[in-house]
């Protein structure tokens, strides 16, 4: 990543901009016997993206209000496949261009009422050239070739919100954004039973979300709330069918909320917590509603901490990880449950960290993971439902390191 910046462009306009490369590759694991390919194999995951972000602040007033406003373009390339190793193409390589220009504005209204507003338009083009369709059975039994070409995807999206920071005991704010996706495109060509690219449902995922909390100091406490809701008229509900995932276009509703609070007990010793919970549906074309499986809903969710600092040497802190239970689903007509719907039950782990400084040049860190060795299995082991994945989480794992500043 290179970035330049300039101040005081021309009315106090401030410049950023940024180029970036990020190119990586990751290997799956072996399957001696495909659910998705005939035979054995293994995939490997290439991505590379290229962009460039130009970005702008301009501050004003307008009609007395002091304002500023943010703008600019952001430009990406990103070329992404999926072949096996052994040469089988399973997801073919998509060339996407996308050219984004976008504004945000943002003005103290009355003092302390804080007003922001946005677009961004996307304009973007994933191309794909001719392509088969990966073999299910021998001699390219399942097999279909499917005649490429460019995906357009155009959308503005909007966001507005207030807030209002007058009083340290209660800041309110209200909010709503879109946002803009091209979510699963490579289950869509993967799993392809159209003959052309054009025939595919691959229209973007566009969701509003709306979204209420506040915030609040006071005494030694710190508290904030929100409440949030997102809703998409062409969502990507991700289904069993034969034994892998498969994008359904349903309407969908997302629904969730969170608290943190915090407390500085004394000038040694601090506390705190969280809690998220989040749940959602897709509604079917008879009017029916389905939740939403483990690989696009977590369970509930709750943190703690507490801090101790007896003096400027030594630091500790003791954290604690909830995973709640999420069973929404029922066993399939095999006994099983489908992919990805699996129940997911309580976990709780505990982590401690902590240094000492020995002069101003060495420290002293160390840590200790799942302090009671627990035995469980972590989440996405539990929804997945699949043999191969079931695999236990790591028991009691300590570190310990030496830091030296020159």
């Amino acid at each position: 990543m290179l970035t330049y910046s300039k101040s005081n462009l021309f009315h106090s306009t401030q410049l950023d901009v940024t180029a970036y490369l990020n190119s990586f590759s990751s290997m799956n694991r072996y399957v001696a016997s495909g659910t998705a390919w005939y035979g054995p194999g293994q995939t490997m995951i290439n991505s590379e993206k290229k962009g460039l972000r130009l970005n702008l602040n301009t501050p004003f007033q307008l009609f007395s209000i002091p304002t500023e406003v943010t703008y600019g373009l952001d430009l990406l390339k990103d070329v992404t496949y999926q072949d096996l190793t052994d040469g089988r193409v399973y997801i073919p390589k998509m060339n996407m261009v996308n050219f984004a220009p976008y504004a945000q504005v943002k003005a103290d209204l009355i003092e302390n009422l804080i007003f922001k507003a946005g677009l961004r338009y996307e304009n973007a083009t994933v191309k794909v050239n001719d392509y088969n369709t990966i073999a299910t059975g021998p001699n390219g039994e399942g097999s279909i070739l499917v005649s490429g070409g460019n995906i357009p995807y155009k959308a503005t999206m909007f966001n507005a919100g207030l807030r209002y920071t007058k009083y340290d005991y209660f800041n309110p704010f209200v909010s709503f954004s879109q946002a803009f996706a091209i979510n699963e495109l490579g289950r869509i060509l993967r799993r392809a039973k159209e003959n052309t690219i054009g025939n595919l449902e691959t229209d973007p995922i566009i969701t509003n979300n709306y979204e209420a909390g506040f915030s609040s100091r006071f005494s030694i406490f710190n508290i904030s709330a929100s409440y949030y809701i997102s809703t998409s008229d062409l969502g990507v509900n991700l289904v069993d069918v034969g034994g892998f995932l498969m994008p359904q276009r349903e309407p969908e509703e997302v629904k969730g909320y969170e608290v943190t609070l915090d407390a500085q007990l004394s000038q040694k010793l601090s506390v705190g917590g969280s809690y998220a919970y989040v749940e959602g549906k897709a509604k079917m074309d008879d009017g029916s509603k389905i939740y939403l499986n483990g690989s696009r809903i977590a369970p509930p969710k709750a943190t703690g901490f507490l801090s101790y600092k007896p003096n400027q040497q030594l630091n500790l802190q003791l954290f604690w990880i909830h995973t709640g239970a999420r069973d929404r689903f029922a066993l399939n007509d095999k006994g099983k449950y489908n992919n990805s719907e699996g129940p997911i039950s309580n976990i709780d782990l505990f982590n401690l960290s902590g240094n000492y400084n020995l002069n101003k040049n060495w420290k002293i860190g160390f840590g200790i993971e799942n302090i009671f060795n627990t035995s469980y299995y972590p989440t996405v082991s539990q929804y997945r439902a699949l043999d191969a994945e079931y695999v236990k989480g790591s028991g009691t794992v300590t570190s310990l390191n030496l830091h030296y500043q020159f």
